[in-house]
């Protein structure tokens, strides 16, 4: 069977210029862990996932302080933590995406799909026609699908 008789061709994508905060919101709505980014023109030019908003996240410390007679005496900025948050949850997509995203083609069989998922550790393959454009995504959940139906 090819990829295309079963990938998911209503595929929910983002803009790279889109904020991180419509990404995290969509995640959450769809139930999805990750969107393709495309360009004006329907070209897959990355994947964002729930996995480099939680990266994000944890690149962001909280100041150091010391707690004196009840009191606390901050070593660093709690504004620009508070700064950082709020800068992480505005960022564009394209600079938090990743983008050497690992692709198939539509005529392409589920086994070297599935093959392509395991050796690198994704949970979904966006597939592009000969000219880059996003035309579809086949996810484990679809392989899965079609394995044990």
């Amino acid at each position: 069977m090819q990829i295309k008789d079963v990938m998911s061709k209503n595929v929910i994508t983002v803009s790279t210029d889109d904020p991180v905060e419509k990404c995290a919101k969509l995640l959450q709505e769809k139930n999805i862990s990750g969107l393709p980014v495309v360009d004006k023109e329907g070209r897959l030019v990355g994947m964002i996932t729930e996995g480099d908003l939680i990266r994000r996240a944890s690149r962001i410390e909280a100041p150091g302080y010391l707690e004196i007679l009840g009191g606390l005496i901050y070593l660093g900025s709690p504004k620009k933590f508070v700064d950082e948050l709020q800068r992480a949850m505005t960022l564009e997509v394209g600079k938090m995406m990743s983008k050497n995203v690992i692709t198939v083609n539509p005529g392409e069989n589920l086994e070297k799909a599935a093959t392509l998922m395991v050796n690198n550790n994704v949970n979904r393959l966006p597939v592009v026609d000969d000219d880059g454009a996003l035309i579809g995504i086949v996810s484990r959940r679809d392989i899965m699908k079609h394995l044990y139906n």
